[in-house]
């Protein structure tokens, strides 16, 4: 099973609410740069993001989080991949008064936002895949 991970940080260019908090749809928006790169992985080709099954808003992210975004293709058909995806912050800020840069690495990752969606890439589109899986190299389980 295909598996790609995304890092990044929050930064307060995000931030669409008081108090630092950042819209679920950022976090989103990281599922299909995701999609992308599985599709690329899979296909060879970029694909189109045809729709989202569910998506799941679990926990707040603020700017100063670290997040790891994770999505795997689950099913393949004739031109259509499903996908699942999980956003986890595993960095976030420590809320020291008068230490605003202070962070705290997280025990276990908490999971934020989760989703399920399905893309395609027409046949004409498709070269097989490329490169290696990136859990056959160390990365993710």
């Amino acid at each position: 099973m295909e598996r790609v991970l995304l890092r990044v940080r929050i930064s307060e260019e995000e931030v669409h609410y008081g108090g630092g908090l950042v819209d679920g749809a950022h976090v989103v928006k990281f599922f299909g740069d995701v999609a992308t790169e599985l599709l690329i992985r899979n296909d060879g080709d970029e694909g189109l993001f045809v729709a989202y099954d569910f998506i799941e808003f679990k926990e707040p992210v603020y700017a100063g989080d670290y997040l790891e975004i994770r999505g795997w293709i689950d099913r393949v058909g004739k031109t259509s991949r499903h996908m699942q995806f999980e956003a986890f912050k595993v960095i976030t800020n420590a809320g020291i008064e008068g230490s605003p840069s202070a962070c705290n690495v997280l025990p276990e990752p908490m999971l934020v936002t989760r989703a399920g969606g399905t893309c395609v890439v027409p046949l004409d589109m498709q070269r097989g895949r490329q490169g290696k899986n990136p859990g056959e190299d160390g990365g993710m389980e």
